[in-house]
Order: C-alpha cells, then sequence, then structure tokens
C-alpha cells in the first residue's frame, strides 16, 4: 500500500498466499491522503475505530494510536502488519469493542462498518470522550456510506457533511457539539425466542450490536434449531461460529451433561452468547472463546461441531472462512464425530464436506437451505 509517509506491505490474516484481497481499501487510502493533505496534523489521542486489517493504525503508528474493533481477526492482522512494517506492537494500543475507551479523544478516525447499530453503539460509548476541538473523519466507500450513516453522526455527535468520491470511497466530516443530547444507547438489546425452535422455544436472547439479525430470529437459524441433532452422550460440543449463541444454548438445554464451547472472531458475539447462556439460567457447563475458529481446540477432542459459516467477508463474497471451519472441525473431532452444518442452498457445501470427509449427507432442506452432516472417519 502506498501512503504519503511510505509503502506499507500489508496483508490479511491469517496469510494466505492464495487470497487476493488486499488488506486495504480506496476508502483507507482516502483518509491517510487527507491527514496528510490538510492542517489536521494527529496529534494528542488518536483513536482509530474499525480499522479492518491495520492499515490505518500501521500507517499512523508514530502517532501512538489507538485501535478499537470487533474482531479478532482484525486484531491479529494489526499485529501482523505492525511486525512485518518494523513498528514495535507498542506502538499502538489495541482495544476491543468490549473494552472501556480512552477517556479523552482529540482525533477520531472511523471505518464506517457494515452494521449501522454497531456505528451507533460505538458512537454512543465514544460520545462522552469527544470535546468540540476533536478533530473527527470517517471513511468508507460509497455504497457503504448512506444517509442513514450521516443521520447518526448528527444525531450522536453534531453537525456532519461528506466528501466528494475519489475511486468510489468517500469521507465524513463531523463537528462535535458537547452540547448535544444524545439518546440512551439501546444496546445491547433483548428479545424472547418464538415458538417451535425447540428447546430454546420462548426463551431469551441478548444481542450486542453488530451481531447478524440483532432484533429477531433469522430465518437460517430458524431452521437450523429445528433439525439439531441429539447430542446425548455428547461430552463436547462446540457452536463455531456462535454469534449470539442461540444454537449453543438450545444443545445445552437439551443436554445439560454436555460442556458446550461458544468461538467466534467477534468480541460482540462471544459477549452476547455468554449473556444469552446466562438469561437462560442454563445448568452445565459452557466455555466462551473468541479467536480464529477452532484454533488452540486439541485435535480429536470433539464429539459435535455446529456450524453456520459466513460467506462474506466485509464486502467481497468468499469462501475461504467456511473452508477454515470445515478444515478445523475435521481435525477437531474424534473418529465419529459429527459436523453440522446449515447454509444457503446454492452455496454447495456438500462437496467441500465431501472433499474433507469423504462423506456428506443432506439432512433437512427447503427452497432455501440444507442442513448436512458429516462423520469424521476413524
Amino acid at each position: 500500500m502506498t501512503t504519503p509517509w511510505g509503502e506499507l506491505l500489508l496483508a490479511r490474516y491469517p496469510d494466505d498466499p492464495r487470497d487476493r484481497l488486499r488488506a486495504w481499501d480506496a476508502s483507507d487510502a482516502y483518509l491517510l491522503r487527507y491527514l496528510a493533505e490538510q492542517p489536521v496534523s494527529p496529534a494528542g489521542t488518536v483513536v482509530v475505530v474499525g480499522d479492518r486489517w491495520g492499515a490505518l493504525v500501521t500507517a499512523l503508528a508514530a502517532h501512538r494510536p489507538t485501535q478499537i474493533t470487533d474482531s479478532f481477526l482484525a486484531q491479529e492482522a494489526t499485529r501482523a502488519n505492525l511486525a512485518r512494517n518494523g513498528v514495535e506492537t507498542g506502538a499502538v494500543q489495541l482495544l476491543t469493542t468490549q473494552d472501556a475507551p480512552p477517556e479523552r479523544i482529540d482525533v477520531l478516525l472511523v471505518r464506517v462498518p457494515k452494521s449501522l447499530a454497531l456505528l451507533e453503539e460505538q458512537l454512543l460509548r465514544l460520545a462522552p470522550a469527544v470535546h468540540e476541538n476533536t478533530v473527527v473523519v470517517g471513511t468508507g466507500m460509497v455504497k457503504e456510506i448512506h444517509t442513514s450513516t450521516l443521520r447518526l453522526f448528527e444525531r450522536i455527535l453534531g453537525p456532519t457533511r461528506t466528501s466528494l468520491a475519489e475511486q468510489k470511497a468517500r469521507l465524513i466530516f463531523c463537528e462535535p457539539d458537547p452540547a448535544l443530547k444524545r439518546p440512551a444507547s439501546p444496546w445491547p438489546y433483548t428479545y424472547t425466542l418464538p415458538d417451535g425452535v425447540g428447546a430454546v422455544s420462548g426463551r431469551t436472547v441478548v444481542n450486542h450490536a453488530g451481531v447478524f439479525c440483532a432484533d429477531r430470529l433469522d430465518i437460517g437459524t430458524r431452521f437450523f434449531l429445528r433439525h439439531l441433532p441429539d447430542c446425548r452422550g455428547a461430552s463436547r460440543v462446540v457452536d463455531l461460529g456462535c454469534g449470539n449463541g442461540v444454537v449453543g444454548t438450545a444443545v445445552a438445554l437439551a443436554e445439560p451433561d454436555a460442556e458446550v464451547l461458544f468461538v467466534d472472531e467477534s468480541f460482540q458475539a462471544v459477549a452476547s452468547a455468554e449473556a444469552t447462556y446466562k438469561a437462560n439460567g442454563v445448568p452445565g457447563h459452557a466455555e466462551f472463546r473468541v479467536g480464529d475458529g477452532l484454533s488452540g481446540v486439541p485435535d480429536g477432542s470433539v464429539d459435535v461441531v455446529l456450524n453456520n459459516p459466513p460467506f462474506h467477508s466485509h464486502q467481497a463474497t468468499t469462501d475461504a472462512t467456511a473452508w477454515r471451519m470445515f478444515s478445523g472441525a475435521q481435525r477437531v473431532l474424534r473418529p465419529g464425530g459429527e459436523l453440522w452444518v446449515i447454509g444457503n442452498r446454492h452455496l454447495g457445501y456438500h462437496v467441500k464436506l465431501r472433499r474433507l470427509f469423504g462423506n456428506s449427507r443432506l439432512v433437512a432442506g427447503d427452497p432455501k437451505f440444507v442442513v448436512l452432516k458429516a462423520v469424521k472417519q476413524g
């Protein structure tokens, strides 16, 4: 990546030579050019929110910025990119969306997230630290910035305008108004599940901002809940890519003797899963882990893996995450252990499962979704 301060060598995480997706885009470059060309020199406490792969904080490392992210992968990418460019890790403070933010912010740079709810929650959390002289600049691709995006900045921080587009990217400029009366945060959001979804029917779900389908049960998970395996006799079950944890909670309610591991790369998701689990007073033992899929889980230590893999990485459509999840499941399952997958019918996950496991069985399907089972051979 070419920046006003020189060339940077950047990669996504985990680093895959076959992955042609870059670790930055035109909106990152646009923001950095603006900061270099305008009489706005990052000084004081610099906070960067939503830096997707660490490109922004790596470029601004001399200003010792604080990065706030919901993504474990983004945080690991940042560490790797700092090292790749000879920057000491301590030059950047790495915080998650669940950590307390700095008490004062002098420069606030916001990479607009896909989730409007996450943007709302983060601006509300950061607003008390912003003062009238804080420089606030957002950035994103044109297709990511909508009227609703600008209204959020205006409603929470102050008057907002946008730049002209460059290479399909746009900047957001906001003038903080300390006198602005801000709304109370609606997050985390709690709702009750409908009947007809198995063990979790009528149960409580707790969702932090940014977690998929925060205010209702999505139709894919609803279908999965109706076709979950009988986990009686299973000692260790993984809800892989757990989101708000409703699938793992259903298993724990149906089989209290099973130990359930909830894992996701989103800090917001794992916090939601733990809150959902605790809100329902589930007996038994559970573990909640933020990480890169099943990395760190011992080989051959799991009886059942339940998975609803994402097929997007930000705006890009990719099967890389699903492939890593399936490969990880094949590694951690005991002989005879089962991977259960819910996915859109058109994604063709049965082909990947047959390549990895040598088998794939259709458990249930409708015009949109399929539930597939693959068994690890002895």
